[in-house]
């Protein structure tokens, strides 16, 4: 996050968290015309095996911090005030995120080049300290968690039911799916503008 972003989620979270559910991180993205102020929220961790953040969750944090906002002011200039559950493509803030998803894999932009990449894609290994350590390209790769500039999950699907298992040469690996998968290939500030996705928003890399 940037340091606006972690200003801002310094002054809202624990208003997010008393409505019981957890900040999960910022996004504020500058423009000319008006910036983008994205907040990703979900339920705690302790809880996530028994609900889900809905659209109504959005809703009542987004007119719940509308009005801190109003107060606060910590954007001058016009923004648009969008509340997101995390979707399956969940963004990723900080070494605690990760580490909470070791084992899954994570596509990272990083604010400066490393090893002449600034775009990476690999199965989260393990946190050490600051450090995230991920399997590229065969490879262990050590990131400084203050390089990343954004990450987010790379969905399995095959795990999630939405695309089929396959074997070595590429085949649908489900019983009886072998001959037929054959051959086959598969909020304005002052006059605030809020937005609520449950679903997550999609994000340009």
């Amino acid at each position: 996050m940037t340091d606006k972003a972690d200003e801002i989620a310094a002054l809202l979270a624990p208003t997010i968290a008393s409505m019981g559910l957890e900040l999960l991180g910022i996004e504020y993205l500058p423009a000319s015309g008006s910036a983008l102020l994205r907040l990703y929220i979900d339920v705690p961790p302790a809880e996530a095996a028994t609900r889900n953040v809905g659209i109504e969750e959005c809703e009542a944090v987004s007119r719940e911090i509308s009005a801190q906002l109003d107060v606060a002011d910590p954007i001058s200039a016009n923004y648009t005030l969008e509340v997101s559950s995390p979707g399956i493509d969940r963004p990723l803030f900080g070494v605690a995120q990760f580490a909470r998803f070791i084992g899954a894999t994570a596509k990272v932009t990083l604010k400066l080049p490393q090893d002449g990449r600034r775009r990476l894609q690999g199965e989260i290994l393990r946190v050490e300290g600051q450090q995230i350590l991920f399997a590229v390209d065969a490879q262990e790769l050590a990131v400084d968690a203050a390089n990343v500039d954004k990450a987010k999950l790379v969905p399995d699907w095959v795990a999630l039911g939405l695309a089929p298992a396959q074997d070595k040469s590429g085949r649908d690996a489900r019983p009886g799916k072998q001959k037929a998968s054959a051959g086959k290939k598969p909020t304005a500030k002052k006059n605030p503008t809020n937005k609520t996705a449950a679903a997550g928003s999609p994000d340009a890399e």
